[in-house]
Order: C-alpha cells, then sequence, then structure tokens
C-alpha cells in the first residue's frame, strides 16, 4: 500500500521536473524572439518566476527529507529542448510557442491544484502555501497569454504577409 505522502512527493517531484523543462523551452524560444518584444519581455519575466519556483518546490521536497529527481529532471529538460529544437524547422516557430507554453502553463495549473489539495489533506500547510502561490504565478501566465493569443497572431499574419523572414520568430 503506497502512503499519501508518497503520492504527495513524486507529485512534487514531477512539478520540479515541470519547472525545469518550462526553463529549457522558455529560455530557448526566449533567445530566438526577434519580432515580439512585450511576448519576449513576458516570457524573460516567467523564466525568472518558473526559476524561483523550481527552487520554492525543491524547498518544499527538503522539508520533508527528500529531493528532486535527477532522472526527471534530465528527461524533461531534454524534452523541452527537443520542443524548442523542433520550432527551428517550422515557419511558424513563435506560434508553435505560443501554444506550447498555454498548453504547459494549464498542466502546471492543474498540478499545483491537485498538489495543494494533497498537501493540506496531509496537513502540510507551508507546501499548499507554496503550491497555491505558484498557482496564481501561472494563472497569470496564461491569462497573459490568452488575452493576448488574437494580437499575437495577427502580428504574426501581417509579418507573414509582408514577407518578413523573421516572422516565425
Amino acid at each position: 500500500m503506497t502512503h499519501p505522502k508518497d503520492h504527495l512527493l513524486s507529485w512534487l517531484r514531477d512539478a520540479h521536473a515541470a519547472e525545469e523543462q518550462a526553463i529549457t523551452m522558455l529560455s530557448n524560444l526566449s533567445r530566438r524572439i526577434e519580432n515580439y518584444p512585450e511576448l519576449k519581455a513576458r516570457i524573460e519575466q516567467h523564466i525568472t518566476e518558473t526559476r524561483r519556483q523550481s527552487e520554492r518546490v525543491r524547498e518544499c521536497l527538503q522539508r520533508h527529507g527528500s529531493d528532486a529527481s535527477t532522472l526527471k529532471d534530465t528527461g524533461t529538460k531534454l524534452m523541452g529542448l527537443g520542443q524548442a529544437l523542433s520550432g527551428i524547422f517550422t515557419s511558424d516557430e513563435v506560434m508553435k510557442g505560443i501554444l506550447a507554453s498555454y498548453t504547459f502553463e494549464h498542466m502546471e495549473i492543474a498540478s499545483y491544484k491537485m498538489l495543494a489539495a494533497a498537501a493540506r489533506r496531509l496537513g502540510d500547510p507551508e507546501t499548499a502555501r507554496v503550491c497555491e502561490e505558484i498557482l496564481q504565478e501561472e494563472l497569470a501566465m496564461a491569462k497573459w497569454l490568452e488575452d493576448r493569443l488574437e494580437q499575437l497572431t495577427d502580428k504574426f499574419l501581417d509579418l507573414t504577409a509582408e514577407g518578413s523572414a523573421t516572422a516565425k520568430h
């Protein structure tokens, strides 16, 4: 029988790995963005938030005498790199990056809601508080992207119509 705390720790390790993947994915996308300064700035802000989120999740694990999974972290970083590299070969890299980021934010939102609920149930108010704070940052990033999907799509299509070689990023 698996103890509920074991699930919480496993899910925290998953969340840490997801943050590491997000850092890789967003950093690679940010480096390639040329024509979308507002998007680039918001992604860079979220990279800073994500690095701190990763550290805060690690601290939650350490309070329980555990740590992040090197194997999970490495695997997800490689997935993030593969995701970033795949965009290089498309004519709409920035749009694929936005789509991936928006989707990833929603996966993280669900994860942090689940983690906060599990931590509360297990009597770990500090982990619940950390997860709820991270949840708010993820919700803010998803909302920022959602609010600008049409504007970013229009800009991409305008640059493409102009024949801009850098419309893709």
